[in-house]
């Protein structure tokens, strides 16, 4: 619906320099299509680069109102709040800009679509995408994914917000450049405002979740050959107490290799310091365990296992970076990138070779 050359403006509201905003982080970052302008009150008139590290020239402006002299055509919810609810700033934001004749673009839980108050507002030939649907005509998963050709990369995340998604798009990023086949599929709101397709896994009912992964990837795999390479994002984590997406991912995508995402230092659940994360090789061969269950006997190829360590280093120094990778990379036995800090290049070809 919201197509790749759409001028987008984001609704950032005080979410530019902390987590609660990465949906638009990641879409400032990663979308190929204009952003023509970023409305957050509380950083109005800053500059994008030095506050969040982008290289990418926006303006950031205090309201809806300020941005319409770029011209966007959709707006686009940046935030992901706790629950997935509409935060009630931004409802002035999303009244200016259907009024002003803007689609909208969410992917919270709050259905701006049935919220009458806004319904009311949309112009006439415009739209308001609530991503976070379950699709339709949806069956329990069969381990079709299974019986592709090409590799299936599945990233899974030490916790929660580690860059799991992030690894992924500077993985396809580098495929591109080298010209190999890359497929990524997008399994949460920014993933999917920046390919276009995919699949909002927390909307989906549990029996139907590793169905609906299943989906995706066989529409996202179309045509594929033996060098193609799917790279599937991931949710959540088997360490967070309140997360149940990594099973449905591994049973619907079927992966060939895993791609362990963790952050540099960190040792307990972000938000929840009381869970210790467990350490790094006994979470591999968990993984690993787990992955190879619920696999066809007869489907090709070795048991997956994880292929490296995508090391997330965002908040370190250059030295301290370095010296963080070398170190996951002795503790695991595994290759240890950071492919935002570095690229995907080094990382694309440890997933190539393993």
């Amino acid at each position: 619906m919201l197509s790749p050359d759409a001028p987008v403006v984001l609704l950032q509201h005080h979410g530019l320099t902390n987590l609660s905003g990465k949906t638009g982080l990641t879409v400032l970052r990663y979308r190929p299509g204009p952003v023509v302008a970023v409305v957050d009150p509380a950083h109005a008139g800053a500059s994008l680069r030095q506050l969040t590290g982008i290289d990418r020239e926006v303006p950031v402006v205090a309201s809806l109102e300020e941005a319409l002299p770029f011209a966007p055509q959709v707006a686009v919810v940046g935030l992901a709040p706790s629950g997935g609810r509409l935060p009630p700033e931004l409802r002035v934001d999303l009244a200016a800009a259907l009024s002003a004749g803007l689609s909208l673009a969410s992917g919270l839980h709050s259905r701006l679509a049935e919220d009458p108050e806004l319904a009311a507002l949309r112009q006439p030939g415009r739209w308001i995408w609530d991503l976070r649907q379950e699709p339709p005509g949806l069956s329990v998963a069969s381990a079709r994914a299974a019986t592709l050709p090409g590799r299936r990369l599945l990233a899974v995340g030490s916790d929660m917000s580690v860059g799991k998604m992030s690894a992924c798009l500077e993985l396809a990023a580098a495929a591109q450049r080298q010209g190999i086949d890359a497929r990524f599929v997008g399994t949460g709101q920014a993933g999917i405002l920046i390919s276009g397709a995919g699949v909002a896994l927390d909307a989906v009912r549990v029996d139907y979740a590793a169905g609906a992964v299943e989906q995706a990837v066989l529409t996202a795999a179309a045509g594929a050959d033996a060098a193609t390479l799917v790279l599937v994002e991931g949710q959540g984590s088997l360490g967070h107490p309140g997360s149940s997406a990594t099973l449905p991912l591994l049973r619907g995508s079927q992966p060939t290799q895993l791609l362990l995402v963790h952050r540099a230092g960190q040792t307990a659940i972000r938000h929840q310091p009381g869970v210790p994360l467990p350490a790094l090789p006994q979470l591999i061969s968990t993984l690993e365990a787990l992955a190879c269950l619920g696999r066809p006997a007869a489907a090709d190829g070795p048991p997956p296992r994880v292929a490296a360590i995508a090391l997330n280093t965002g908040h370190l120094g250059a030295l301290e970076a370095a010296a963080a990778i070398a170190a996951t990379a002795a503790a695991t036995g595994l290759p240890c990138h950071d492919p935002v800090r570095e690229g995907g290049d080094a990382l694309l070809a440890t997933v190539l070779m393993a």
